[in-house]
């Protein structure tokens, strides 16, 4: 029978946020809840790979044509690669509701 409530202590409480599987980050997709998310406008983008430095969910790839564009099944929509941006051509659009 298990403890009643009252009787659990914090040494009780399993370890959260703990990795067991390294390398899994692909399974989980993220990108789902996010409120809005980034736009590269791609005639001002000059290729300099500083979003993607600075995204620290790994959501940046880089396009055959060089561009650096969100992968949105990863991307959270912090905002950070926006921010970053040394020519502000990454804006933060509201996601739509479907």
């Amino acid at each position: 029978m298990a403890k009643p409530m009252h009787e659990h202590t914090w040494r009780d409480i399993e370890v959260g946020s703990v990795v067991l599987e390294a390398g899994n980050a692909k399974e989980y997709k993220t990108g789902d809840w996010r409120t809005f998310h980034p736009v590269v406008d791609k005639e001002h983008c000059i290729k300099c790979a500083v979003c993607w430095m600075f995204c620290p969910d790994d959501a940046i790839y880089k396009t055959d044509e060089g561009y650096y564009v969100s992968d949105l099944e990863y991307c959270k929509g912090c905002g950070i690669c926006a921010n970053e941006c040394t020519t502000k051509c990454i804006t933060m659009v509201i996601e739509e509701e479907e």
